[in-house]
């Protein structure tokens, strides 16, 4: 399994535009073969920061996820560009439930 976490910084006006623009990409993201989980949401203590995260079966998955992306960027005019960004992918051995 692989995992990408990530954390995006936006004006507190412009984050909940940037949000509404993921809605179909996490739609179509979540379609795509190998996809286990795919989200950005806001933070509820911070209102400039949306968190990402992800969850794929493993890196072949996530390959494939990224070259689609890649291929279909979203149109200058419309994008909302984060002040700062960091997004991070761990590669999971194992898991087990919690409790």
């Amino acid at each position: 399994m692989v995992i990408v976490g990530g954390t995006f910084e936006f004006d507190s006006d412009t984050r909940d535009l940037f949000l509404a623009s993921r809605t179909e990409m996490m739609r179509a993201s979540r379609a795509e073969p190998g996809c286990l989980e795919y989200t950005f949401a806001a933070d509820p203590l911070d209102p400039g920061r949306v968190v990402l995260f992800e969850r794929w079966t493993d890196q072949d998955a996530l390959d494939a996820h990224l070259v689609v992306r890649r291929a279909n960027p979203e149109p200058p005019e419309t994008a909302v560009i984060p002040i700062s960004s960091s997004i991070v992918i761990y590669d999971v051995s194992g898991e087990r439930r919690l409790g």
